[in-house]
């Protein structure tokens, strides 16, 4: 008799019913509210700066600012009390004396002495190429990843791997738009990074599955997929929480500039452990995986 452990098949239905609300509302928010893409991929100029002063607060640099006729400025508290992070839209691709008339008029309205800790600007043709340069990165990865389980394993297999990796992008995409969150560079190097981890974790399982229905032969899929899962779940477990402890300390204690990243990675992780179990594994109960679909393409590379 097989200990099965965890009943995972018997969640497979309601995860299953989970996992398409939030991919449905995922990609109802990403359609109609749209992303809150960066500077990377917006063009425009942003500044980090500090004042000497603790007692300057938000408003009256905002108010600064609009007075220049800038377009859309964003501010925000940014690290410890006194520290601004500026957001100013590029209007004009060349000028040269932006930022030295934007220290200007904050260091002689707020009446303090105003440090640029870091300024980055970029124009909207170079902002436009870097989107560009993301989508297809991002659609090669999948590409890649995509032929590479086709020719591994069956193709309800292949299936499932493909319907897991949508999965895990749309949701972590649609749950930033959902928060209004920033997509930078760094979050496309996170996507990137999700899809490679989920992918991992999900060919991990499969595997044991194939083995499993080699040697149970006579046992159904929803059992086969129960006992693969248990048999990898200490790995899973394991491989989950050491990259979590590395992720959540860089949330932690990384400041602001990684905090975008490692919450993307950190929300990769639970989404991509979710789908190898929960999304991948079921596709193979409905579509009847057995023992047969292993013979049958075997005849097919015996000649």
């Amino acid at each position: 008799m097989i200990d099965k452990k965890i009943n995972f098949s018997s969640k497979f239905k309601t995860a299953n019913i989970i996992s398409v609300i939030f991919f449905i509302l995922s990609i109802i928010f990403i359609f109609l509210k749209g992303l809150n893409f960066g500077i990377d991929f917006k063009g425009g100029t942003l500044i980090e700066l500090r004042t000497e002063s603790t007692k300057v607060g938000i408003s009256q640099i905002r108010s600064t600012l609009s007075s220049m006729n800038l377009g859309d400025v964003n501010v925000k508290e940014f690290g410890e009390k006194g520290d601004y992070l500026i957001k100013v839209e590029q209007k004009k691709e060349n000028n040269n004396n932006l930022i030295p008339d934007i220290k200007r008029a904050l260091i002689n309205n707020l009446n303090t002495e105003v440090n640029f800790r870091r300024v980055e600007n970029v124009g909207p043709k170079v902002s436009s190429e870097l989107l560009k340069s993301g989508i297809i990165a991002i659609s090669l990865s999948l590409a890649a990843m995509l032929f590479y389980i086709w020719i591994r394993f069956e193709w309800q297999f292949s299936l499932g791997s493909i319907v897991a990796l949508f999965h895990d992008v749309i949701i972590t995409i649609g749950i930033f738009s959902i928060l209004s969150l920033e997509i930078n560079l760094s979050i496309i190097a996170a996507v990137l990074t999700i899809v490679g981890y989920s992918m991992n974790d999900t060919v991990v399982i499969y595997d044991r599955i194939r083995e499993n229905l080699s040697k149970y032969t006579k046992l159904d899929i929803s059992d086969i997929a129960n006992l693969s899962v248990n048999e990898t779940l200490s790995r899973t477990i394991i491989t989950s929480l050491t990259t979590l402890l590395a992720l959540l300390s860089i949330y932690i204690l990384g400041g602001e500039i990684l905090r975008g990243f490692s919450f993307a990675m950190i929300l990769g992780i639970f989404i991509g452990t979710y789908s190898s179990i929960f999304v991948a594994s079921p596709i193979l109960k409905y579509f009847k995986v057995s023992y047969k679909t292993l013979e049958k393409k075997e005849e097919k590379i015996v000649p």
